[in-house]
């Protein structure tokens, strides 16, 4: 049996859908991953097979830089959550496709040479469902983040299903907002028929290209912490299989930080890579944090580590730093709401306060507030003094119990021979 994973190279995207072909490797099934060169050690260490297919122009291995686009969304950040999901959805019009017609044309090769017995995709790499659907072949959909980034029902891509109680929106701007998305949503739909028809004229055109899935779709969530008024409108083959929690190391020099003997509990801090470059953020939340008594190991990106100079005693501050092996130790999680951040979270029993800032990170706070699982903050309302007290009170909290990740058998049944199908 040989496992086809095509993959965006973007470690985010990458890590879970690795957790799923390192269970089809652990049951006997060879396993290749196709995507960008910045992916290709990670594959290469993961012991999978490496082929070289370019999604896009962007990349990310884990610290990005801030171009142009970058900085455009770290403005519309400042100006809160309506701003953003603006900024994104504008964006979205042209940099969600890219040279879809060549990407295609390389995916049905790829399919032809390796003749896979199953394919699986990340749901929000529209080019690699395009490539895949214009095919004819089956194939698995993996949804990376929170379950609405696939639309179902009256949702809209790109605007949260629910919203955290500190950050509801303005219901005229929402309308707005809602006026632009659906707007973004037919020009984008259009874009992607017309390259469908130029590489395969005999397929029908969809009603709308964000909701195109495999016949399966798995979720990288719990099913205890998703919106029950959502559950009729899913698709009819899913199953929730978070959360995907990928190995990661303890070097030596972690460990020994580890094992200092301080009695003091351990806060990590991770806004993810494009929103560490809320400089702003970070500094409020090492101001708040020498507040409390605590330890903390904060992932700073490219922020110069100057700007929180002279580091308070045993904390540990790093461009990036290995978050799945730091977090079995750690007693709070800061973080902005990405799904990858929740799950690991989740699957570890650790509590969490979430600065929520754009596309799915509103809806996972909002399903970790109505669980009881996390304490939600708006990132750009909060004074360092009141960020302390709120880490105090979380502090107190019971701490989770942790989430056992299924077994690699168990995950690995999960990848089926799927029919390519539409909602």
């Amino acid at each position: 049996m040989t496992l086809l994973v095509i993959s965006p190279d973007f470690i985010s995207h990458y890590s879970p859908l690795a957790v799923i072909a390192g269970s089809a490797k652990l049951v006997g099934q060879r396993v290749i991953i196709a995507t960008g060169m910045n992916m290709a050690p990670h594959v290469h260490a993961a012991g999978f097979e490496w082929v070289s297919l370019q999604l896009s122009q962007q990349s990310n291995d884990g610290i990005a830089s801030k171009d142009v686009a970058i900085r455009r969304f770290l403005n519309a950040t400042h100006g809160g959550p309506i701003a953003t999901l603006r900024c994104q959805a504008l964006d979205r019009e042209k940099d969600l496709l890219w040279q879809p017609e060549h990407v295609a044309r390389q995916i049905a090769q790829l399919c032809d040479q390796i003749n896979p017995d199953n394919i699986l995709l990340d749901h929000v790499s529209f080019g690699s469902t395009l490539g895949v659907y214009a095919t004819g072949r089956s194939f698995t959909t993996l949804v990376p983040g929170h379950p609405s980034q696939l639309p179902v029902g009256n949702e809209r891509y790109g605007i949260p299903s629910i919203w955290p109680s500190c950050m509801l929106p303005d219901l005229a701007a929402l309308t707005r907002l809602e006026d632009i998305t659906d707007r973004v949503t037919a020009v984008f739909t259009d874009r992607w028929n017309t390259a469908l028809f130029s590489i395969a004229p005999n397929m029908r055109p969809v009603r709308d290209a964000f909701r195109v899935h495999g016949d399966q779709v798995l979720y990288n969530s719990l099913e205890q912490y998703h919106a029950t008024e959502r559950s009729e409108h899913l698709p009819m083959n899913h199953q929730f299989i978070g959360p995907l929690i990928r190995g990661e190391p303890l070097t030596p020099s972690y460990r020994r930080w580890l094992d200092q003997k301080d009695s003091r509990p351990i806060v990590y801090v991770a806004l993810g890579s494009f929103l560490s470059h809320r400089t702003d953020v970070l500094t409020n939340l090492s101001v708040a944090l020498q507040q409390v008594v605590v330890r903390v190991a904060m992932a700073i990106g490219s922020t110069p580590i100057s700007i929180f100079e002279p580091l308070p005693r045993g904390w540990l501050l790093a461009p990036r730093l290995p978050q799945v092996a730091l977090l079995h130790a750690c007693d709070i999680i800061i973080h902005h709401g990405g799904n990858n951040s929740v799950q690991e979270a989740l699957g570890m029993g650790v509590r969490q306060i979430v600065l929520p800032f754009s596309t799915d990170q509103f809806a996972n706070a909002a399903d970790l507030e109505r669980a009881g699982q996390a304490t939600v903050v708006s990132p750009n309302h909060i004074s360092p003094r009141a960020l302390a007290q709120i880490i105090r009170e979380v502090m107190t909290f019971p701490r989770p119990q942790s989430i056992t990740p299924l077994s690699a058998t168990a995950l690995a049944s999960k990848i089926i021979d799927p029919h390519c199908m539409i909602s």
